[in-house]
């Protein structure tokens, strides 16, 4: 069952040894969350913002006004603009620092668990945030924890300055709060956003299973309005979140038949509830199977996973070891066919391909300098497979169905860029041994799968192959 060393994590590399107890091997990497592998700089959330803040509301803003009559000189600032504020490098640099625990810490699987809740409270491809905090907020907010219980997971998440810009509940604004007043004395218009508050019911607890109306979203819209950035002269719209009394809806909330009251703990005491709700359990137990092991999860793959969660009360490192049991348990029947970055990462770990630009090449970056090609070489590549993480086009992120990555277009840029990748890899790893004892390592039918690459003369159009055979690309 050596798939599932891909299935849960990205295979064995050069350097790893085929673990005695695979099921073991995996379940202890889920206990703690380490530090980042990466040994270069990582800015905080907080001050990359402030690089958000003088691109999309500072500086920009003053540039339309002083080139408002000529263009190319706008369009010339405005990219000398982009430069000194990073937006070309800071995505760049998450990518580095995400892949590196792919590659290189001790914690894959991890990493690969990681990826699945950063997208299951997916950030979409909306006001540049892709480019300066989605990563930040991935790692400060999501996978800071994961050795917490879920509901502390969606309580940071959903007050996180990424997610409330994203889903733009600074624009929620209750229809008799003191705000509304106001803005009704001065002729203008303000009332509520639901966006967030959907979202938190359909994507990120207890999906439309759970039975909720258009009503108990309105309810919801109406408990989380107030939750903002705390504006200033300063930040801007960049300011941390805070809740906000002049901007919530006064009064008696009811949702999912449960009343709630007035005020700044409403949201915390709707949060314990939804994630306690049984239809949360469910989806978050069928999302996990789909993710490791099958586009349509049954339900006696999901029920260890639900039965881990009431037991812990959902301690995100015993759901974790329950998903990656079941999927130990299945490993035979189902192989799962793993979306472009995986597919990339897998590649990568297994044939020893130097994905990830050294720490040395981008703390070179200097402000105001436009970043190289090979700092950039990440981003590029992932835009170019369809997939680049913090790029999903909708909210509810990139989808975990087989199908929607099995187009020929697709399927024909994995056979193109596998061909690319072979040229990143280490000339030592560049010979019939290394592949012979790589294919030994990470499957199960090796005399096969060497049989068939073994057509092709270059090692080369053997690497393609080998990377798009179905027991690569399905694992």
């Amino acid at each position: 069952m050596k798939n599932f060393y891909r299935k849960v994590a990205f295979g064995l590399g050069p350097k790893d040894k085929v673990p005695s107890d695979p099921l073991k091997w995996a379940t202890s990497q889920l206990n703690e969350i380490p530090e980042f592998s990466w040994k270069g700089k990582i800015l905080p959330e907080k001050e990359l913002r402030n690089y958000y803040r003088d691109y999309v509301y500072g500086d920009r803003k003053v540039l339309r006004k002083k080139f408002k009559n000529d263009k190319d000189g706008y369009k010339r600032e405005k990219n000398k603009l982009r430069h000194v504020t990073g937006q070309k490098f800071w995505w760049n640099l998450e990518l580095c620092i995400r892949h590196s625990e792919a590659l290189k810490s001790e914690t894959p699987v991890l990493a690969k668990l990681w990826y699945f809740w950063g997208n299951h409270f997916a950030i979409s491809e909306k006001d540049f945030l892709a480019q300066y905090t989605t990563g930040a907020y991935q790692r400060e907010v999501i996978r800071a924890n994961m050795n917490q219980n879920f509901e502390k997971m969606v309580q940071e998440a959903t007050v996180a300055w990424t997610m409330i810009h994203h889903l733009d509940n600074n624009d929620n604004v209750g229809p008799k709060s003191q705000e509304a007043q106001w803005a009704k004395e001065k002729g203008r218009k303000v009332g509520v956003n639901e966006n967030h508050a959907r979202e938190l019911l359909e994507l990120h607890t207890v999906s439309p299973d759970c039975g909720y109306t258009q009503e108990d979203v309105i309810q919801m819209a109406y408990v989380m309005s107030g939750w903002r950035p705390n504006w200033g002269k300063k930040r801007l719209e960049t300011g941390d979140v805070h809740f906000n009394g002049e901007y919530h809806q006064p009064g008696t909330k009811r949702i999912l038949g449960k009343k709630y009251k007035s005020g700044r703990k409403s949201l915390s005491a709707v949060i314990t509830d939804l994630v306690n709700h049984p239809s949360c359990r469910e989806f978050i137990a069928m999302k996990l199977c789909r993710y490791f092991i099958t586009d349509n999860p049954t339900k006696e793959m999901m029920e260890p996973i639900i039965k881990a969660w009431e037991k812990s009360d959902g301690f995100l490192p015993d759901v974790h070891k329950a998903a990656v049991e079941v999927a130990f348990n299945y490993s035979e029947k189902y192989n799962k066919f793993q979306n472009p970055e995986n597919w990339l990462l897998i590649m990568s770990k297994m044939s020893d391909v130097e994905l990830v630009p050294t720490p040395k090449l981008m703390d070179l970056y200097t402000l105001g300098l436009k970043p190289t090609h090979e700092q950039r070489s990440l981003e590029y590549l992932l835009r170019e497979l369809g997939h680049h993480p913090y790029l999903a086009k909708q909210p509810n992120g990139w989808s975990d169905v087989s199908d929607d990555w099995m187009s020929p277009e697709l399927l024909i840029r994995r056979l193109v860029y596998a061909k690319e990748a072979y040229y990143k890899k280490n000339r030592k790893s560049q010979t019939n041994e290394f592949y012979e004892e790589m294919v030994e390592k990470n499957y199960d039918n090796p005399n096969e799968i060497l049989k068939t690459i073994n057509q092709q003369g270059d090692l080369s159009n053997r690497h393609v192959m080998l990377f798009n055979l179905p027991e690569t690309l399905k694992s």
